[in-house]
């Protein structure tokens, strides 16, 4: 049979030394956290592939209003497109 602790003063400073750890348990987690996100976002950016356009390419153009009220079959993209201008930042000039 088990006794109860009534020792209240070891109780309490045991309960605080618990609180007291699971912060830094918590802080340890967030800063695991950040770190893993920042090695995802370095993982994905690595793998994406820069697209050169060039004039007379034939593109598609992404309509953003069709995704908030999108029937199940419908396309979100039009054309396509005749590429007239490539532009800097990636801007491009469509006919």
């Amino acid at each position: 049979m088990k006794k109860l602790n009534l020792d209240w003063g070891a109780a309490s400073n045991q309960r605080m030394h618990d609180l007291n750890m699971l912060d830094v348990f918590s802080l340890k987690a967030y800063e695991s956290s950040a770190l893993n996100k920042e090695k995802m976002k370095r993982y994905h950016d690595q793998r994406i592939e820069k697209r050169e356009f060039v004039v007379s390419d034939l593109v598609l153009l992404f309509n953003s209003r069709l995704c908030l009220f999108l029937g199940k079959l419908k396309s979100k993209w039009t054309g396509p497109f005749l590429l007239t201008k490539v532009l800097p930042h990636g801007t491009v000039e469509l006919k």
